[in-house]
């Protein structure tokens, strides 16, 4: 299956969704730090990356561009707790996929990545 990273403020809402990607088949690393997760892609280069909006030093969408520019296969789905149509707009733009609001729903996940995925 797929390599994913998510990049969450909240190391716990990573774990979580790497259990539920897990199941599905998915090779899962969560990372709390925005420096860590780039890093890691210069490495590895991700299928996909789940990034939240809000994070320790950057926001979503300045990690969102910087991972375009490491790593343009690399296909991103935003997350946030604030949705805003603004953030939603710029995140589009900038190349993400899909965008998915918190608290997380587990069937809208999954479904959102499978699509992400099969494009």
């Amino acid at each position: 299956m797929a390599t994913i990273i998510v990049l969450d403020d909240v190391y716990d809402s990573g774990v979580l969704i790497g259990r539920i990607l897990s199941r599905k088949g998915h090779e899962v690393t969560p990372f709390t730090e925005e420096e860590e997760a780039l890093a890691h892609i210069r490495k590895n280069t991700p299928d996909l990356a789940i990034l939240d909006i809000k994070l320790k030093k950057m926001n979503g969408v300045e990690v969102l561009e910087e991972i375009k520019k490491i790593s343009p296969g690399t296909k991103v789905i935003m997350l946030t707790g604030y949705p805003t149509l603004e953030t939603a707009r710029e995140s589009i733009r900038l190349g993400a996929s899909e965008y998915c609001v918190k608290p997380i729903d587990k069937a809208e996940l999954e479904e959102k990545v499978a699509a992400v995925l099969n494009d």
